[in-house]
């Protein structure tokens, strides 16, 4: 029997998913999803999903994995329909940032078997990066068929301890905004430099997805790469050294960790 996969919330994260998963070979017959926003439900509607509900509690019975795509402030409560009510054999999914497993399963049942995800917002565009982790109620199947979900919208890396979800969050998690600033300040100082904004913008742009897909595709070291580029007494040379004064490697790395401790203070938060 084919998997049943049903989602709690209906947003963009949501949508973005239910995308990938039809995309690569889902049935909108193996797919529902509940919310009580209508126009949120309005927006999956031409999808053809075998259900649209304003509640969890009107899921099809069957349901194997159940996504929750809601805002870590309003889990509990979108949680409590369902709470000690599900099939034993029926997982939970949650993409919500920071709230641990202890608390899920405080929310919708101890026996409840639960993993954690830390995607980002590439996902939309099927480049996701998404980090797992796996409760020990966890069975190998629910962990294939949760993989599936995130490999439908990019890369899948599991993690053997729920606090490297913290680390996850700091490095892909909130990463995109690194790389969004990075953008802005090059394509910024290219348009101040005389190019027209738009076209500094598309240089930068197709920098940074030129200089990632060769990284990705390389089988050399990152550093390497970064030598390569970068002739002694070279324009290149000049751009680093002035990185390197403005302690750019400091600068990232902290912030880097300041993520990670706030997404481990919100754990605690929600715990």
């Amino acid at each position: 029997m084919e998997s049943q996969i049903a989602f709690l919330g209906a947003g963009n994260m949501a949508r973005a998913i239910i995308l990938g998963l039809l995309n690569t070979g889902f049935s909108p017959q193996q797919l529902q999803a509940a919310d009580p926003s209508e126009q949120a439900l309005e927006g999956l509607r031409p999808l053809g999903l075998a259900q649209l509900s304003a509640s969890p509690a009107q899921f099809n019975d069957g349901v194997d994995l159940i996504v929750a795509a809601v805002k870590p402030q309003v889990m509990a409560e979108a949680l409590s329909p369902l709470k000690n009510r599900l099939a034993p054999n029926t997982a939970l999914l949650s993409i919500a940032a920071g709230i641990p497993v202890a608390s899920l399963q405080r929310y919708i049942g101890d026996s409840t078997p639960v993993i954690r995800c830390m995607p980002n917002t590439p996902a939309m565009v099927g480049k996701g990066a998404s980090g797992l982790y796996a409760s020990e109620l966890v069975t190998e199947a629910q962990r294939s068929l949760a993989q599936a979900i995130t490999d439908s919208v990019g890369m899948t890396f599991w993690v053997a301890e729920e606090s490297l979800l913290d680390a996850v969050t700091a490095v892909s998690g909130s990463g995109p905004a690194y790389f969004f600033s990075l953008i802005e300040a090059v394509s910024q100082t290219g348009a101040q430099l005389g190019l027209e904004p738009e076209i500094s913008l598309a240089l930068t742009l197709q920098t940074a997805i030129g200089a990632a897909t060769l990284a990705q595709a390389s089988n050399v070291p990152v550093a390497t790469l970064r030598e390569n580029v970068t002739s002694p007494g070279g324009t290149t040379e000049q751009a680093l050294l002035a990185l390197k004064a403005g302690e750019f490697d400091g600068v990232v790395s902290e912030a880097v960790r300041q993520c990670a401790a706030r997404a481990k203070t919100l754990g605690e938060e929600f715990g």
